[in-house]
């Protein structure tokens, strides 16, 4: 999803589109289609990293395609559900924007802490309010842009299968993609059970 969130971005006209990640084919992938990036892995804050890309440390706006399986910044960084949405609130200015599309669950059984796991965050909800920030939540309101989008793939101006690396395998190869797309590979898998889709 950030990958398609990337090249949409550049498509509705961003001067600057910047890919967070801490894997680096995910990184490489970004690269490939002109987006700047910062590896979460790597030592230093986030608004100095932006610094370094755009000359100050604030995004107009920033999009969370994360959601509640987040890990921390950092190498061997664990399970930290809210770090994206805190990371984001912290380097969009004042009267930003933030879209909020990664999944977020009214319960994670797994979840790393009790909280977690009744889908409580701790979010820095007062850093949102006092920098007067949008919020925009839930699935990605495709109906606003979808003409636009439809059309602009139809043109080949933007080319998103390319974008998020869209490789189509058969049913048989299910587990395997599922598999590979948990590992984090720069790779989005579409099931072809039917073998009906010409590359």
């Amino acid at each position: 999803m950030g990958l398609a969130a990337a090249a949409s971005a550049q498509l509705l006209g961003a001067s600057v589109v910047i890919v967070g990640d801490m894997i680096a084919g995910r990184l490489a992938q970004a690269r490939s289609f002109g987006c700047e990036t910062v590896d979460l892995t790597e030592d230093g804050t986030l608004p100095e990293k932006i610094e370094q890309i755009v000359g100050e440390p604030v995004v107009d706006a920033a999009v969370d395609a994360v959601g509640f399986e987040a890990r921390g910044h950092g190498k061997g960084a664990g399970e930290a559900p809210a770090t994206v949405l805190n990371s984001i609130m912290e380097v969009t200015r004042a009267a930003g924007k933030l879209g909020i599309p990664g999944l977020y669950v009214t319960g994670d059984p797994g979840a790393a802490d009790d909280a977690a796991k009744e889908g409580s965050l701790s979010i820095r909800i007062g850093l949102g309010w006092a920098k007067s920030q949008s919020f925009t939540t839930g699935q990605c309101p495709v109906m606003r842009y979808h003409r636009r989008l439809m059309n602009a793939i139809l043109r080949d101006k933007v080319q998103i299968a390319k974008a998020v690396n869209a490789t189509v395998i058969s049913l048989d190869q299910a587990p395997e993609g599922y598999a590979q797309f948990d590992s984090g590979v720069a790779e989005k898998f579409v099931l072809d059970p039917h073998g009906l889709i010409t590359v």
